[in-house]
């Protein structure tokens, strides 16, 4: 493990039952709070961006545009949100997918990609893999091509890479099969 990884892993903070009884909810916020980390994190993830070749950053709503808006800004890339339905004001694609218990339709402006373009879609956790696949299909579907899909923390354990099929991940810190 990188001395980044563990000291990610040393700030995220484990909150029971949230945001329901049985879940333990990884919260990122304490590496806000710590600029220094924040900043490596922004850093790790541009160097991924860069070796990607992205020519644009997606954030996923709403963790997902602080580090994806700061990725985009030390690439010098233009930036979009991906959002729940509903959320954007303009006119917008839309996107249906299936999660555990169910479906959810995220959607961007119809306008945020362009057709060739290649997209570095940034999250700050991967869990199932619902949300960031449907955001995968959705620049698909604009014509964009995913680039790489980059995430602060994963849990492993969930096995949302899986669904990801071959599309290219990183996260810094990865709660495996354990759970660590």
């Amino acid at each position: 493990m990188t001395s980044l990884a563990k000291k990610v892993e040393s700030l995220v903070r484990d909150v029971k039952d949230f945001p329901k009884k049985g879940i333990v909810f990884k919260d990122i916020t304490p590496i806000l709070r710590d600029a220094v980390t924040f900043d490596r994190v922004i850093a790790a993830i541009e160097a991924y961006g860069r070796e990607r070749g992205a020519d644009l950053v997606v954030g996923i709503e709403s963790r997902g545009f602080i580090f994806g808006a700061a990725v985009a800004a030390r690439l010098e890339l233009g930036f979009a949100p991906v959002r729940k339905l509903g959320k954007l004001p303009w006119k917008t694609v839309k996107q249906s997918y299936t999660l555990e218990y169910g479906k959810d339709t995220v959607e961007m402006h119809k306008d945020a990609v362009d057709k060739g373009q290649r997209v570095l879609v940034v999250d700050d956790l991967l869990a199932t893999g619902g949300t960031l696949v449907g955001t995968c299909k959705l620049i698909e579907k604009m014509g964009g091509k995913v680039a790489g899909c980059a995430c602060v923390v994963e849990l492993g354990f969930l096995r949302g890479r899986k669904r990801l099929g071959d599309r290219d991940i990183f996260s810094i810190v990865n709660y495996g099969a354990n759970g660590r």
